[in-house]
């Protein structure tokens, strides 16, 4: 009797032990993932700063070597493609206003950014401002958080309302 009494006390502990492990997992996940959102909002904020400076070593740290940066006209970048245009200043970026921006974790070390942004630039044409959606990667590489991906799609210009 004394067996089975002692095999159903460590049953039962391994039953509690197992739905503990199980409830704290979830939960270090999530502060895990919130960390990994505030880490990548902080770079993201880093990489609009670097742009509108057109600081082409900040944003080699940010970008990963396998940058693909599909702008929102179709045309695509590679990183020093892309580090080259903005350092070119044919095109200054003026300031950034995110409409909406999102964090989702895709997997362990990979983040998805997704949300609408006003880009503000001046070229030759004079002063344009951009309504694109976006989708962003970013990874983790080497314990930093850098930009792999960059898909943007522009909105149309807002029908013309007559009342």
């Amino acid at each position: 009797m004394k067996t089975i009494r002692r095999n159903f006390q460590a049953s039962a502990i391994r039953r509690i032990v197992c739905f503990f492990s199980i409830l704290f997992s979830g939960f270090f996940a999530r502060a895990v993932e919130v960390d990994s959102f505030t880490a990548v909002r902080a770079v993201d904020d880093e990489r609009v700063a670097a742009t509108v400076a057109a600081d082409k070593v900040r944003l080699d740290r940010i970008y990963s070597d396998g940058l693909r940066y599909a702008h929102a006209n179709g045309k695509i970048d590679d990183k020093a493609q892309h580090i080259a245009a903005l350092a070119d200043k044919k095109t200054s970026h003026d300031h950034f206003d995110y409409q909406v921006r999102e964090f989702r974790s895709a997997g362990p070390g990979v983040v998805l950014m997704s949300g609408r942004i006003l880009i503000h630039t001046t070229s030759a044409k004079g002063k344009q401002v951009n309504d694109v959606n976006f989708l962003a990667v970013w990874r983790e590489e080497s314990g930093r958080w850098r930009l792999l991906d960059w898909q943007a799609a522009k909105n149309p210009a807002p029908a013309n309302v007559t009342h």
